[in-house]
């Protein structure tokens, strides 16, 4: 039978005089779980034959038998002896990267068995500020998730000098962002990490603000670990990373303190080096967590969420109830959020996971959210209302589509007359965030850079279309493997999210710009037999359809850009990271040109040397 659902998550406070009459019997629960295998993530054991009582949106009582609980209006489920878990906590999410909102990501994963998660708006936050983190709370607020927000700490990820956002977020917001409740929990990853050892003064003033509010602060940081400056980053209070991508930085992270957050997206396969922590280091899981940080919504369908990160745990070595740890309890305690969350335990919201099979295989059958039953089978079992989006959500690309070929020709200064020369090329790499600077000679006529004759390189191009100043800056890719003349145009692109444009082929390219600019946002794939369209209307990051037929238009995306030549796994999410400026090596920004180095972030000419 389908539903309405209408969230209700109140506090212990609010609800623990009747979860104590439930507990003893004098008031009959609302929904009784019996014979259940449970994973008890706080001891650290399976406890067969057990029963839980739920009151309201929490729990009241966990033991051998609730009859005393159980009234004639009383729902029961028999669980018949399979695994019951607590629900799957996301620790580090961004739910713009899957291109849904907030409703159809928490339909797309709740039959998954995710019912909570921390989740940064950075995207949307660095395309309209504050009413942007504000629009995803109040959207997240109306599903039947245990959705918690993050204040966006880098709007924009570095500074006015580096990049143009659509707008700017600084201590004074952040400080107003945690009066809007208690679901505003953290500052959201810290990405200026520069900033903050070298203590620029927006980015300290906005991890006071935090720990003033008695939140916590997440990290991002990339330098290599092991010297003063990641004590220094520690030292501001930021507590945990998701940056990790070897189990010696897991360790290092650790050791100071903090917490590891092992992330397996859609394409950044970072478990498997550093899971090895655990099951070849023997480091204490305890400040573990498994996240997603950004998955696509194809990925959704296809492989799952977090069932799919635990899933993928084990498989690597880690002992079943040690990965439910790693996404439950652990991520609860990170936030200090364990009274509420994380565990099937007395007082804490009833999230609860019913499975059908092996505890490894994670198949979810019945997913409970603050006690209602929220899916069966795969489905969800009831629907809730959207808050809707402003105009100035869907009218958010400023820009004309009038783009020609010439406009992403790249000239070079006067000093460099016609002749072969050294160029800085940006070499994508698969399954991986970072990029490497790739040194190629190529060929300059009549004041023009063209594209090397042989190896695989492409033009990319960054157009800011906030309305700000209509900067655009052009350089080259290496290792996209388009093999045929071919463009893709997005304003997905990290975390400014101007308009990016990446092809070798001129025409292709001003025609891909002008279609995404005439959609208000989403992303264009062309090559000369093919046109493949994703809109994206809300704040050019978000299709308000339904996840499913986001999720094939999503995987018309790929299928088309590897029919160009194109086929990295989910190229499309690898590629728009290409104008993050705070991730290594060598990234483009609207600005030009950006360094990362072990100093900071620093403009570098596309040209390097003068004519052989």
């Amino acid at each position: 039978m389908r539903t309405t659902f209408v969230p209700s998550r109140k506090t212990l406070a609010e609800e623990m005089e009747e979860l104590v009459k439930t507990a003893r019997g004098d008031k009959a629960a609302a929904l009784v779980i019996e014979n259940a295998r449970l994973v008890n993530v706080v001891s650290g054991e399976i406890q067969p034959g057990m029963s839980i009582a739920v009151q309201g949106s929490r729990i009241a009582y966990v033991g051998k038998n609730a009859s005393h609980t159980i009234g004639e209006k009383t729902q029961r489920i028999d669980a018949k002896d399979k695994y019951v878990t607590p629900g799957l906590i996301d620790g580090h999410c961004h739910i713009e990267s899957s291109q849904i909102t907030p409703k159809q990501f928490a339909r797309a994963v709740l039959p998954k068995g995710t019912t909570g998660g921390f989740f940064d708006a950075h995207e949307i936050a660095n395309v309209l500020g504050m009413k942007g983190l504000r629009l995803m709370l109040e959207e997240l607020r109306k599903t039947p998730m245990a959705g918690y927000m993050q204040a966006a700490s880098c709007v924009p990820s570095t500074s006015r000098e580096f990049e143009t956002s659509g707008a700017e977020i600084g201590p004074e917001e952040v400080a107003e962002a945690f009066t809007w409740g208690d679901d505003m929990v953290a500052l959201g990853e810290v990405m200026n990490f520069p900033g903050v050892v070298f203590s620029d003064e927006k980015m300290l003033g906005e991890i006071k603000e935090t720990l003033k509010a008695g939140r916590v602060a997440d990290g991002h940081y990339t330098w290599p670990s092991g010297d003063w400056r990641m004590s220094a980053y520690a030292a501001s209070g930021i507590s945990g990373d998701h940056e990790i991508t070897s189990a010696e930085e897991v360790m290092d992270r650790v050791r100071l303190g903090m917490y590891a957050k092992l992330r397996r997206g859609s394409a950044w396969h970072d478990v498997v080096p550093t899971i090895k922590a655990y099951t070849e280091k023997g480091i204490d899981t305890r400040r573990l967590l498994l996240v997603t940080d950004d998955r696509s919504p194809e990925s959704l369908v296809d492989e799952g969420h977090m069932d799919f990160v635990v899933r993928h745990a084990m498989e690597q070595g880690v002992p079943p109830v040690t990965a439910f740890q790693m996404a439950t309890i652990n991520t609860a305690e990170r936030f200090g959020l364990s009274q509420d969350l994380g565990s099937v335990t007395p007082g804490r919201y009833a999230d609860i996971l019913i499975l059908e099979g092996p505890l490894p295989e994670v198949n979810i059958k019945t997913t409970i959210a603050a006690g209602i039953v929220a899916a069966e089978q795969g489905e969800m079992c009831g629907d809730w209302e959207s808050s809707g989006f402003p105009a100035e959500a869907m009218q958010s690309v400023h820009l004309q589509p009038d783009f020609k070929p010439d406009d992403f020709h790249i000239a070079v200064p006067q000093e460099f007359p016609d002749g072969t020369y050294t160029a800085r090329a940006i070499k994508v790499r698969e399954n991986h965030v970072d990029t490497k600077e790739e040194q190629v000679q190529v060929p300059v006529k009549n004041g023009l850079l063209t594209l090397p004759s042989t190896g695989d390189f492409c033009k990319i191009s960054v157009i800011e279309r906030h309305g700000k100043n209509g900067n655009q800056s052009t350089a080259l890719l290496s290792n996209a493997g388009f093999s045929t003349p071919a463009a893709i145009a997005s304003t997905t692109a990290h975390d400014s999210h101007n308009l990016m444009v990446i092809g070798n082929d001129d025409a292709l390219m001003a025609e891909a710009a002008n279609r995404v600019i005439k959609m208000q946002g989403g992303v264009t794939v062309l090559t000369e037999k093919e046109t493949v369209e994703l809109p994206l209307t809300v704040a050019g990051l978000m299709s308000p359809e339904p996840f499913e037929k986001t999720a094939e238009q999503s995987r018309e995306v790929s299928r088309a850009l590897a029919s160009a030549g194109c086929t990295m796994n989910y190229a499309f999410m690898t590629l728009s990271l290409l104008a993050l400026v705070v991730i290594p090596e060598l990234r483009l920004s609207d600005t030009g040109l950006i360094k990362h180095t072990d100093e900071g972030f620093y403009h570098v000419p596309l040209l390097m040397e003068e004519q052989e």
